[in-house]
């Protein structure tokens, strides 16, 4: 039994909730390489005034982006949308520490290139400390493309390669083709698997693959980055990006996929912008907007302010007179628009209101 205290009581302090503990949750970054300025105006109809596109490089900065690739030193005749990339890189807001990649197929694009970077002053922020070099996983679509074989556009980017690094720019590879050719069907995950050690070996920081067709799914794409990551010479995925196109509207899950495999970079375009000029029938990159959106309330957190960026999907789709391919923006569009007449409607009634009293 319990023997009864009799000593004097002790007052009972009124108990204070405590501050309930709650577990810090640690969101994964996911990082953006936004494409719309290059491989999303490549595909148009018209050429585009420098002006117009070193205007987009400075929106989609002020919007939070921090990767925006800037444009190519292609030759005009082949890609005449991609003429003027030294005026944009001129005109256009740089900031340090912000990368603004330009794509160089060849020699002659790196010395072109190089020559503008030597005309600059050493207190100026450089107008780009970082290429890109792209290649196929299929012979047809690498002929149609650069008029040589993937083994011979390997050895030509190697040369590339070595001299940008040497020069001190960090160097990005793409591989075009990942899950179908246009010309030759279905590509062997193996053969992708090949072609990115390649670039990662000549000196490549990371590699994109590239759906250019969009025909990818959650399915093709899990078997892709199975083979690709794992096994015997598996490619870390923190040395991957995904480059998915969105023909389909298979773009965002196959991002998800992704996800699952450790891939943390992602190419995408702003309204959607893109396509292919050497895969007909393939449309536009992913939208930015919906990369974002889809981001949204998970485990990953990404730059960018979506309202902003989808602002900048809006008006760069009405300056190339084409439809805002991104569903976010066209829904984010049709708010705002909706808020804006429910705002002057309220200030309309107002009006008639302060009329009313008057008489």
């Amino acid at each position: 039994m319990f023997s009864r205290h009799t000593g004097r009581s002790i007052p009972r302090r009124p108990l204070r909730p405590r501050p309930r503990a709650y577990a810090a949750t640690t969101r994964e970054r996911v990082r953006i390489v936004e494409v719309g300025p290059r491989d999303g105006l490549q595909n148009e109809s018209a050429v585009i005034p420098p002006a117009v596109k070193a205007e987009l490089v400075n929106r989609l900065t002020r919007a939070g982006m921090n990767i925006i690739e800037s444009g190519s030193f292609v030759s005009p005749k082949w890609v005449p949308q991609m003429a003027g990339t030294a005026d944009v890189l001129k005109l256009m807001e740089r900031h340090e520490g912000f990368h603004y990649p330009v794509l160089v197929p060849n020699m002659k694009g790196l010395e072109l290139l190089l020559d503008l970077l030597s005309k600059q002053s050493e207190s100026e922020v450089p107008y780009t400390n970082e290429i890109a070099v792209f290649t196929a996983a299929t012979d047809a679509f690498a002929k149609a493309n650069t008029n040589c074989t993937v083994a011979e556009s390997l050895e030509r980017l190697s040369v590339v390669a070595k001299r940008a690094t040497s020069e001190g720019l960090r160097v990005r590879g793409y591989v075009s083709v990942v899950i179908d050719c246009p010309y030759s069907g279905h590509v062997d995950p193996v053969k992708v698997k090949s072609v990115s050690q390649a670039l990662l070996d000549m000196g490549c920081y990371e590699v994109s693959l590239g759906d250019t067709v969009g025909t990818g799914n959650p399915a093709t794409v899990n078997r892709l980055l199975r083979t690709v990551i794992q096994g015997g010479g598996g490619i870390p995925a923190e040395k991957l990006a995904g480059h998915f196109h969105d023909t389909y509207g298979m773009a965002v899950a196959n991002i998800f996929t992704a996800l699952k495999h450790g891939v943390r970079t992602f190419d995408s375009a702003v309204g959607g912008l893109g396509g292919c000029p050497y895969s007909p029938g393939a449309t536009g990159n992913v939208a930015t907007e919906d990369v974002l959106y889809a981001l949204r309330g998970s485990q990953y957190e990404a730059p960018g302010d979506l309202n902003a960026i989808a602002k900048v999907g809006t008006w760069i789709s009405n300056t190339l007179k084409r439809p805002n391919a991104s569903r976010v923006g066209r829904a984010l569009e049709a708010r705002r628009a909706r808020e804006k007449q429910e705002k002057e409607q309220d200030l309309d009634g107002g009006v008639i209101e302060a009329v009313s009293t008057k008489l």
